[in-house]
């Protein structure tokens, strides 16, 4: 399925590459620059990229883009979330998914795809299974391998590799057995001139940190799961009664894991944190012009908003701004016309003053149980009559 697989930075460096059935050159990623080229931002670049011979399979993370080859069509998803292993694999082992932290550690990088695929297909990617097979890099154990020469590869095969729990690794004991569940969620809104939300939802997903004697079969429930759209569910999670009875029954992996992710589409249920207004007005007879908005956050919510970023894009006709806000720093950026002001602020006014270059020009459960609700910064999209601004500020708070 996979022949190769190219990490690439973000200076267009190839600094790693794995290759399966067939040697692929390097030359075939000139497909992926051409359309890295073509993208606006490196996360436009499209994730899947047809060559006469081969498809071109990517994913953007931390910095670094997965490439994958393929010479056969495949589920484009299929690969697209090994590729998202892959990078979680990393992030797991090393701390962080980095190009100083693969190259720090190269050798164990290509066990670990030596492991993760055989002759192309996925093989053994869960998190407790690899780290049975090839041991995390620790400074004793690079020491020791100096001096002895020996490897990180295990001598026995994992316990779980071929039982029906593969997740979950056997004989895990702990002194104090804990189960922590962070629930944090993503609010999307487009906000109109009026003040009215015209689009929202919710991407929210579900991080455990389960550390738990033996084989423990959990349950968790929701208030209203009818709510859930597009739920992605982890493999631990019995899926019949999720259908039968919408409860979430499953014996957890150890250690950190993504429970489920999901999405809020009901608009109505969807309460925006801030509140959003703006004005714009222009001078008779001049270029110039003032636009002015104003942040904060809803009385009603009952929940401190804090670190409220916002990224306006200005028209490429703007040659200059001067900015005045109430709270916080801001900065412009003249080549990219790009203003990301008011940072770590609660509430603000802002007020800039643009010039055209162009005179009158205008565009258009257990011994401990902790759930943890976060709210993490999503894209606030504010609709502008003006024709200035035919691209929209964004705000996360």
């Amino acid at each position: 399925m996979i022949h190769s697989l190219f990490l690439i930075n973000c200076s267009g460096d190839i600094f790693l590459e794995k290759h399966w059935k067939s040697v692929v050159s390097q030359s075939v990623c000139d497909y992926f620059f051409e359309a890295q080229e073509k993208a606006a931002d490196v996360e436009n670049v499209p994730p899947v990229i047809s060559t006469p011979h081969h498809y071109l399979i990517s994913i953007y993370r931390d910095k670094l883009f997965f490439v994958s080859v393929i010479q056969t069509e495949v589920p484009p998803l299929f690969v697209i979330e090994f590729l998202h292993r892959v990078a979680d694999t990393f992030q797991d082992y090393f701390g962080e998914c980095s190009e100083a932290a693969i190259k720090d550690n190269v050798v164990i990088v290509y066990e670990l795809l030596e492991e993760m695929l055989d002759n192309g297909f996925p093989l053994a990617t869960e998190s407790n299974i690899l780290k049975e097979l090839i041991k995390p890099p620790t400074i004793l154990r690079s020491v020791v391998n100096s001096i002895t020469g020996s490897s990180n590869v295990g001598d026995t095969l994992p316990t779980g590799q071929l039982s029906n729990i593969p997740w979950r690794r056997a004989g895990v004991k702990y002194t104090n057995n804990e189960a922590y569940f962070d629930v944090v969620e993503e609010i999307d809104a487009i906000i109109d001139k009026s003040g009215s939300t015209v689009f929202a939802e919710i991407q929210g997903v579900i991080d455990a940190c389960i550390k738990l004697s033996g084989m423990p079969d959990l349950s968790l429930s929701f208030m209203n799961p009818r709510l859930l759209d597009d739920v992605s569910f982890h493999p631990c999670i019995r899926f019949k009664r999720w259908e039968s009875e919408r409860v979430l029954s499953f014996i957890p992996p150890d250690g950190n894991f993504r429970l489920i992710s999901y999405r809020v589409s009901s608009q109505n249920l969807v309460a925006i944190p801030v509140y959003v207004k703006h004005c714009i007005s222009f001078k008779e007879n001049s270029s110039c012009g003032r636009f002015d908005i104003t942040i904060g956050p809803k009385q009603n919510m009952g929940k401190t908003i804090e670190g409220i970023t916002v990224t306006v894009h200005m028209p490429k006709v703007v040659l200059n701004m001067n900015l005045t806000p109430t709270q916080g720093s801001y900065t412009f950026d003249p080549v990219t016309k790009v203003r990301p002001p008011l940072i770590n602020c609660k509430q603000v006014f802002l007020q800039s003053l643009f010039c055209d270059g162009r005179e009158g020009r205008r565009k258009s459960l257990m011994s401990w149980l902790k759930v943890k609700i976060l709210t993490k910064p999503g894209e606030h999209t504010v609709l502008c009559s003006c024709p200035w601004l035919w691209r929209e500020p964004h705000i996360c708070c």
